[in-house]
């Protein structure tokens, strides 16, 4: 029995690991996307701890027993060294549904079928079976020489980006502008197996005229056997003066050669969902119909079908189709989430058409003839906006086609801080200090699609393209499976069984359905700010403080990130994982430093996401990013997770995070038991679990036996502070007799890692440390005299820190700790927080829900424990509560 309990609620008591023998895994597309032709895609699986060895081999099934192609890798280990998580890659098509993971050997694909890859000492060559492609070791090109069924259908892909000398200005005054270009640096081979290789490409931009070099960049490029896609994961580092260096545009740029008459060359645009606009660079249509052979050929010139050379025609036909125009440049233009428009111009002489416009473009563009072409794709492209694609030069041999990550048709790149003046923490909840509020360092990460094609693909394949690169296609288990196995530590499945496990699911859909609305009704979007979330409500403004200091953009504070990534893991709803993967990418981008001397750590809330002076490992911590890491296998976020696992706590020492509070001591710096030790110890565990290298595991241990060394255990130091030595991992009191604690501590992520510490590392001194933190934080004062020996106030009880007597309820099968979790969590205030009221009328700007109270940290919160109460002490919650009646009520 006890065996059982621990295996499925998270929390393993020490000594009980699980044995057995691992099962077949169910996997399906987590996206309802209608796919043509092979598709590559990859993803992981976790195993039950000492079920699965390395070195293991497994085997993918459909529903009708095929088997299909697959390549398998190590990501994470358990302690006992049986395989933790494994990266898988496939190549699937429209049939391929009801699909299967099994362990044991399959038979190997044949030679042809596998994915070629050979390098050289200038360049790396991939042989997919469909495509062809060679990467340059230098120069400027990324990716060259596309080939499909024998042709050419691109080549040149690079970076370009239009650099501006300030900020845009008056109409009279005109800023000069430089063109910068990709220079490779250092290409590698990072995978290479039968059904995927991964090249990356790494560098920067250089002038165009002149020497600078800025903007480093690492793009990986994705290969699959048998598919005629390219998926690139593009990142670029700000390394500017954010006073004077502004970006105005910045472009992923592909040549396209271009072999036909005018007439059967086309360009396309994906516009609102599905729909798709076409159009011939001569369309063959004018005051009276052009016929070859009696028929009409503008129906099917328009759907890319080869139309007969204009020599064929008949003479009349002839000269209408010399006096048709040509059309040369092409651009889609998306400057806002809620608008884009596209045009066409036949020469620089002359004027931009307006063809049509729309809402929200799902961002793919192909230029071609009917012997082939190229279409790419932007994911989140008008989410991520400014946004343009553009086709240029359709009317030569050699077609030019862009994407736009920041569009050269909208106002430049301003990358500084929203005020000269430093506003104080008392007023505006930041703490500006002087060189703290600068952009240097950050990154931005943009995913596309590249589709090579031996002909003009058809609307309805133009549309799948556009629907696979702007959401990339995943394989999942099952929540269930998921939860079985006993990853991301503490997490409970949806119940529904009593009246009130039934409000509080009703509770945490409200939450998601709220913040849903939210990020669209206030246009939560753009490229530096997709992703984020606001941090608090002004309701007589019926606006969130996007204008007030630390109160604008939430940055990761109080762990929205794990709220959205245990819902999606607890449900399997694609919306939620949507929402969660946009906001991984961009705090672990945006809100963190990738190189300078903050590198390894992150921001705090602020109207810029860069702009508080507080700089803390906290923002940056690896336990944020492992649920998208593990999940979808992406390497960038590998890449943030082992930065700071290298570099925070050294970074510690140049960016004291309590520089304002404390004096210097003989201790380098300085650091909380939480936020910071916990963070690093969370970076420290995901790295321990990627490379089974116990040294990661010393370092936590190092400070665990200093703590046990203290008098207080965790508790011990004035407000949890401690002197802090990177170069030993070990904590020191500041103070011998000081006892205290910091509410920090179980809101940023802290309690989620140590949970699963409590498994991992299967140690009588961490277990009793935590447990008696989690017993005393919020416990009346006679009961920490009792256990400590000193009459103290440690932290105070309420509905944010009651997964901690709940975890301690857990751990002795105390129902009396149990009670006071609910007690605590059953807070007043909490009763039907996410029930929107409308505003419209002259109150505000637009008809907006609001709720007025709201607060993303609360909500964030509140919602994490909730779902870790109900996995904890589920079994006890209060049969009556007025909260749990109220619910059934009809609203008035």
């Amino acid at each position: 029995m006890l065996l059982c309990f621990s295996f499925c609620f998270g929390v393993v008591f020490p000594g009980l690991a699980q044995k057995g023998k691992a099962q077949p895994v169910d996997l399906k597309w987590l996206h309802n996307q209608t796919i043509h032709g092979a598709t590559g895609v990859s993803w992981g699986v976790p195993w039950p701890k000492g079920t699965v060895k390395k070195g293991q081999q497994f085997y993918l099934t459909n529903a009708a027993g095929k088997v299909l192609p697959l390549q398998a890798w190590s990501m994470a280990y358990w302690p006992d060294g049986s395989l933790k998580w494994t990266g898988f890659a496939t190549v699937a098509g429209p049939e391929n549904n009801g699909l299967k993971l099994n362990l044991g050997k399959a038979q190997a694909p044949r030679e042809q079928e596998k994915l070629q890859l050979k390098e050289t000492g200038k360049s790396i060559r991939i042989h997919t079976g469909n495509l062809q492609c060679v990467v340059p070791k230098n120069g400027s090109f990324l990716l060259d020489s596309l080939v499909t069924e024998g042709r050419m259908v691109g080549s040149r892909g690079r970076l370009e980006c239009v650099l501006q000398n300030g900020p845009d200005r008056e109409a009279h005054e005109s800023p000069t502008k430089d063109r910068y270009l990709s220079k490779v640096e250092k290409v590698t081979v990072e995978q290479t197996g039968p059904v995927r290789a991964v090249v990356r490409v790494e560098g920067k931009l250089q002038a165009e005229k002149g020497q600078r070099t800025w903007l480093p960049f690492s793009t990986r490029l994705y290969f699959y056997a048998g598919s005629n896609a390219v998926r690139i994961v593009n990142t670029l580092i700000y390394d500017g003066n954010d006073q004077q260096d502004f970006i105005k545009g910045l472009a992923v740029v592909f040549s396209v050669p271009m072999r036909e008459q005018m007439h059967n060359r086309h360009v396309r645009f994906s516009g609102e969902g599905p729909g798709i606009w076409a159009e011939p660079v001569k369309p063959l249509v004018g005051r009276r119909p052009v016929n070859y052979q009696g028929k009409n050929v503008f129906a099917d010139q328009v759907a890319g079908k080869r139309i007969a050379n204009q020599e064929e025609f008949a003479a009349p036909e002839q000269k209408l189709i010399q006096d048709f125009p040509i059309w040369n440049d092409y651009k889609l233009m998306q400057n806002n989430a809620d608008g884009f428009n596209i045009q066409k111009r036949t020469n620089t002489k002359s004027t931009w058409l307006d063809a049509i416009a729309g809402k929200r473009a799902t961002g793919l563009a192909f230029v071609g003839d009917v012997q082939g072409g190229l279409a790419i794709g932007l994911k989140d492209f008008w989410q991520s906006y400014p946004a343009a694609l553009e086709v240029r030069y359709a009317a030569k041999s050699m077609a030019e086609l862009k994407v736009w990550l920041w569009s050269p048709y909208a106002e430049a790149m301003d990358m500084r801080h929203y005020d000269t003046l430093a506003h104080g923490l008392e007023a505006t909840y930041e703490d500006v200090q002087e060189g703290f509020s600068t952009p240097y360092g950050i990154a931005r990460t943009s995913e596309l699609t590249l589709f090579a094609s031996a002909n003009v693909p058809s609307n309805e394949e133009l549309s799948s393209l556009a629907n696979i690169s702007s959401q990339t296609p995943l394989l999942v288990t099952t929540p269930e499976y998921l939860h079985s196995v006993n990853t991301f530590g503490v997490w409970s499945l949806p119940d529904r069984s009593t009246s009130g496990k039934r409000w509080i699911e009703e509770q945490l859909d409200k939450a998601i359905t709220f913040y849903q609305k939210e990020i669209d009704q206030r246009n939560w979007y753009g490229f530096w700010n997709y992703g984020d979330v606001m941090h608090a409500y002004d309701p007589v403004r019926h606006t969130w403080r996007y204008d007030i200091g630390g109160f604008a953009w939430a940055n990761t504070e109080l762990a929205p990130d794990m709220w959205l990534w245990y819902s999606f893991l607890r449900t399997g709803r694609a919306d939620i994982f949507k929402m969660a993967e946009a906001m991984t990418r961009h705090t672990s981008e945006v809100d963190v430093y990738h190189i300078g001397r903050m590198a390894g750590l992150g921001s705090r809330h602020n109207v810029r996401h860069w702009g508080d002076g507080s700089k803390e490992v906290r923002e940056s911590q690896a336990p944020y990013r492992r649920f998208y890491y593990y999940l979808t296998t992406d390497e960038r976020t590998g890449d943030m997770m082992r930065e700071v696992a290298q570099t925070a706590d050294k970074a510690l020492v140049e960016v004291d995070p309590l520089r304002l509070i404390l004096p210097k001591s003989q201790y380098p710096t300085h650091s909380r038991i939480g936020p910071d030790w916990l963070a690093l110890v969370g970076n420290w565990m995901t790295e321990w679990e990627r490379t089974g290298d116990k040294r990661w595991r010393d370092k936590i241990m190092a400070g665990v036996n200093s703590f046990a060394k203290m008098p207080y255990g965790f508790f011990s130091g004035n407000q949890g502070a401690f002197g802090y030595d990177p170069a030993t991992q070990k904590m020191h009191m500041l103070s011998n007799d000081a006892i205290g604690s910091a509410h920090l501590t179980v809101l940023m992520g802290g309690p989620e890692v140590a949970f699963e510490l409590t498994d991992l590392l299967q140690d009588k001194t961490w277990n009793r440390l935590w447990l008696q933190y989690s017993e005393l934080y919020g416990a009346s004062e006679e009961t920490i005299e009792k256990a400590l020996g000193k009459r103290a106030t440690l932290g105070s009880p309420g509905p944010h820190f009651a997964r901690l007597p709940a975890y301690a309820s857990k751990m002795k099968q105390n129902p009396e700790l149990a009670k006071r979790a609910w007690a605590e969590f059953l807070h007043p205030r909490t009763a039907e927080q996410f029930d929107p009221k409308l505003i419209n009328g002259v109150q505000a700007v637009k008809p907006l829900e609001e709720v007025p109270g709201v607060s993303t940290n609360n909500i964030a919160q509140w919602c994490l424990n909730a779902i870790q109460l109900l996995e904890l002490v589920g079994d006890q919650i209060p049969a009556q509560n007025e909260l749990w009646n109220s619910a059934d009520k009809p609203k008035k």
